[in-house]
């Protein structure tokens, strides 16, 4: 269900916000309506992984003091000799 609001900004800032709206051939509203709604969603604190991600679980074993960041500049160094 749709309910008007008013709103009171800056007259500029409404001038430039018309322009990007129709520039972007979308209304004013809907721009605004996105953005409530984006800043107002409960955010989903589970990300779903894939079968496929899951499917890589457990493929390499990896000491627990490993150090990627120096592996792979070590990579890049002698990618790049």
């Amino acid at each position: 269900m749709d309910t008007k609001l008013t709103l009171r900004l800056n007259e500029d800032v409404i001038k430039r916000a018309k322009e990007y709206a129709n520039s972007h051939n979308i209304s004013l509203s809907k721009i605004i309506e996105s953005y409530l709604d984006s800043i107002t969603k409960e955010k989903e604190e589970k990300i779903a992984i894939t079968p496929f991600v899951k499917s890589l679980i457990g493929v390499i074993d990896l000491p627990a003091d490993y150090d990627y960041k120096k592996a792979y500049g070590d990579f890049l160094e002698e990618k790049y000799k």
